[in-house]
């Protein structure tokens, strides 16, 4: 069971990874209502046409989404910096 200071450690570490969480709970305060959790972010950048075209034709002979490749690349890259 947490105790002390185990406790504000990990509702520290929750509210730095979970921040939305937190923000839904300030909405539901002044409105009544819950928010609903939009866990993805559109965005737009550019890349080179060619790239492009390369990598969309890798998704789709190995069956993936973009979306996904990119978010797993992006995630191996932040790791490497932990």
């Amino acid at each position: 069971m947490l105790q002390g200071r185990n406790i504000v450690k990990a509702a520290e570490r929750i509210v730095k990874e979970h921040p939305e969480y937190f923000d839904a709970l300030l909405v539901f305060e002044k409105t009544g209502k819950l928010p609903k959790f939009n866990y993805k972010k559109r965005v737009n950048f550019t890349i080179d046409n060619n790239k492009f075209r390369e990598f969309r034709k890798y998704c789709e002979r190995h069956n993936f989404k973009m979306s996904a490749v990119i978010e797993k690349c992006i995630e191996e890259k932040i790791k490497d910096e932990i």
